[in-house]
């Protein structure tokens, strides 16, 4: 064995060794970046120009580091399309469409004229060249993303611009192909617009009704994230068969599984840890693996061309984001951010001048071949990427920090800090993995803990130790797979509502989550335990959940909204509850209610976009029918107050009989907002404000200056 290691030759054939080496790389890369506050993507890529083919040559850039390179690129696109708020997408996407407009318009522009007047290309040439400049890669979104800034109005801008710009360039790429090869006739183009359009519907319209029915059939945490990388490969098979890029149909498949992956689930924890460890650094070594700095030494005019390539690029990007900026009348910050993340050309700008490079339409004197674009831009654009990404991490680091840190600063915050402790009461296995992905979905971004109770009451045989130690365990693993710590309480009492409520008191419970056995609903006991013990406690939040499907499958929720209900002390910490669901599993929810009501919901709602209609309902009668209407798919969240419900749904107590008779196929719950002001609160209590939702508080804020 000494020996064989011994006589190893460059580059490095080995396999075990060669992963060996690129785990090293990106595992202590990162490590000694940050202390010197270097974005790591830089020195990935770097590195992998250092150990690369064009480097010290000890790796080749062979069949492995081009596939988990390829499946780094589809993931950056796919997380991209995943984690872009749907909501906030809608309302902004005309500024998304002004964005693509400008960044693709003016590095193009810059790009034609300097590859047909100053370069001197041909004009099929020069088209090529300059859709170089117009697509932009979001190389640095995940560590955008990680700084809690997703959300943000720059960010949202930039995400949905990048879709449009790619498509358009590619778009080029595939005309000019194909006028080169004279194929662009009138046939051509009605097969790539029918191809376009029949992958389109395929991805959006038929992915998600598959991946529904996968979430809904199979609970196995491994198949459903082999699931989503089966949809992001497929996609973007799909993608070349309509005669175009890979990197779009990962996009797609982003947007196709977005609202059945919440940013809150074990899933998207998964999706983003494996794609952030393994797959997007690989991709960045394979970058750096094609650069080749022997090639700016050896030719003048390779560097005349990376110049005007830089310049083209950066500069035309910088003006689209300033352009941007202006128009939106962003803050400087949010400008900068838009130019670091749009300024990073690499993947369809790699993919462009690779298919150009291969392209060879004719031959000189010497017979040597033509290329539609030369080994002097092939190289340019090598150099382009390296400074483009360097500029990118650089910029888009900087702004993003403090962009985070004024949202920050900028919280809403009452008198007193409100603490938000969620407690799940779990009494049947078969019901924790709902229960705590309700818990995850609820909860506000900062709070990273739940508790869990089980009370054991072996007389009247509800529970065992055995039995408890098992359910426990099993709701801490569901947590820790979303990178959640759950706190497990076991009690042993005569009285289980007695039980909780002893934990509520000592743990200073503010939000008690019970659940329902799935197709079982309200039991007698049940009943009691609810009338007779938890709704004695004022204190707290009640959700009574009925789950029997995954929240994540579920497209639409009915919520009912009783009259005057924003009276209430609990209202709109009751009303955050509601809004997490819709922001974290982007279901679309319906609201019914008075109009009093609904206008105050309808101006949160400008602030702190969620999918929603709001419906009034004039006359309560009605409340049942509309319900009862519920379709496949669709839950039912019902508010329910001191005063409100007595009126709407006949009595309080014909609730559960009610849900038991028309619901019991669909998922479900009731929300009891608590009656009392908590301790050490000098006014209502009315929304967690530390959390990434604290646009919310700011609105609630103001309708009540």
């Amino acid at each position: 064995m000494l020996l064989s290691i011994h006589h190893i030759s460059l580059p490095i054939e080995d396999p075990l060794l060669k992963f060996l080496i690129e785990i090293i790389i990106i595992l202590c890369i990162p490590l000694l970046l940050n202390k010197i506050k270097v974005p790591h993507l830089l020195g990935l890529i770097i590195a992998g120009a250092i150990i690369g083919p064009n480097g010290f040559g000890v790796l080749s850039r062979d069949s492995s580091v081009v596939v988990t390179g390829t499946t780094g690129l589809l993931y950056i696109m796919f997380l991209a399309g995943l984690e872009i708020d749907m909501a906030d997408f809608k309302k902004n996407k005309w500024k998304s469409i002004i964005f693509s407009i400008f960044t693709f318009a003016v590095p193009f522009i810059l790009g034609l004229v300097g590859g047909y007047y100053v370069l001197g290309f041909s004009l099929l040439t020069s088209i090529l060249f300059a859709s170089l400049f117009s697509s932009h890669t979001l190389i640095v979104y995940p560590m955008v993303s990680g700084l809690g800034i997703a959300k943000n109005l720059s960010v949202n801008i930039t995400v949905g611009g990048t879709m449009i710009t790619d498509v358009l360039s590619l778009l080029v790429l595939a005309a000019i192909v194909g006028m080169s090869q004279g194929e662009a006739g009138t046939a051509f183009w009605v097969k790539l617009s029918v191809s376009m359009v029949v992958f389109t519907l395929i991805v959006l319209l038929v992915f998600p009704i598959i991946a529904r029915w996968f979430f809904k059939t199979v609970e196995d945490k491994i198949s459903q994230y082999l699931f989503v990388i089966v949809m992001i490969y497929l996609a973007a098979l799909l993608a070349e068969l309509a005669g175009i890029e890979s990197i779009i149909g990962a996009f797609f498949a982003g947007l196709a599984l977005n609202k059945l992956i919440p940013h809150t689930s074990s899933l998207m924890n998964r999706v983003e840890f494996v794609g952030n460890a393994i797959f997007i650094p690989f991709f960045l070594i394979s970058v750096g693996m094609l650069i080749d700095f022997n090639a700016f030494i050896q030719s003048w005019e390779t560097l005349w061309v990376a110049t005007i390539m830089l310049i083209a690029s950066i500069g035309g990007k910088y003006c689209a984001a300033m352009l941007t900026k202006k128009t939106f009348k962003l803050t400087n910050d949010e400008g900068q951010l838009i130019f670091g993340m749009s300024a990073a050309s690499a993947a369809a700008t790699l993919a462009s001048v690779m298919v150009g490079y291969n392209i060879i339409i004719g031959e000189n004197d010497a017979g040597e071949p033509i290329r539609l674009l030369n080994e002097h831009v092939l190289n340019g654009s090598i150099l382009l990427i390296l400074v483009s990404c360097t500029i990118s991490s650089f910029v888009s680091m900087a702004s993003a920090q403090r962009i985070a840190q004024a949202d920050k600063d900028n919280t809403v915050s009452g008198k007193s800090e409100e603490k938000e402790n969620i407690l799940l009461a779990v009494n049947h296995e078969a019901t924790v993995d709902k229960m705590v992905n309700l818990g995850l979905m609820v909860k506000t971004a900062s709070n990273k803990a739940l508790y869990a109770v089980n009370v054991i009451n072996e007389d009247a045989n509800e529970s065992s130790v055995k039995n408890a130690e098992k359910i426990m365990d099993t709701a801490v693993k569901a947590a820790a797979a979303a990178d959640v710590e759950l706190y497990p309480i076991t009690r042993h009492d005569n009285d289980t509502a007695g039980g909780i409520s002893n934990v509520i008191k000592e743990k200073e419970i503010s939000d008690l989550i019970v659940g329902l056995e799935g197709g079982k609903g309200f039991s007698a006991s049940f009943v009691y335990n609810l009338y007779n013990g938890y709704l004695r406690n004022k204190n707290i939040n009640l959700m009574v959940y009925h789950a029997v499907q995954p929240a994540a499958t579920v497209k639409r929720y009915l919520v009912f909204i009783p009259a005057d209900a924003e009276m209430d002390a609990g209202f709109f910490h009751s009303m955050l509850r509601i809004w997490n669901i819709g922001r974290n599993s982007g279901a679309k929810m319906s609201f019914y209610g008075k109009e009093k009501t609904l206008n105050i919901l309808k101006r949160i709602a400008k602030k702190a976009s969620i999918e929603a209609t709001f419906d009034v309902l004039l006359d309560w009668k009605n409340a049942i029918q509309t319900a009862i209407s519920i379709e496949e798919n669709e839950g039912l969240i019902i508010m329910m107050g001191d005063k409100g419900m007595h009126s709407y749904f006949s009595q309080m107590r014909d609730v559960p009989d009610l849900l038991n008779e028309k619901f019991n196929n669909n998922n479900y719950m009731l929300i009891y907002p608590f009656s009392k002001t908590l301790k050490n609160n000098t006014e209502k209590r009315s929304v967690s404000s530390h959390d990434d939702f604290a646009e919310i508080g700011k609105a609630i804020r103001n309708i009540f200056k």
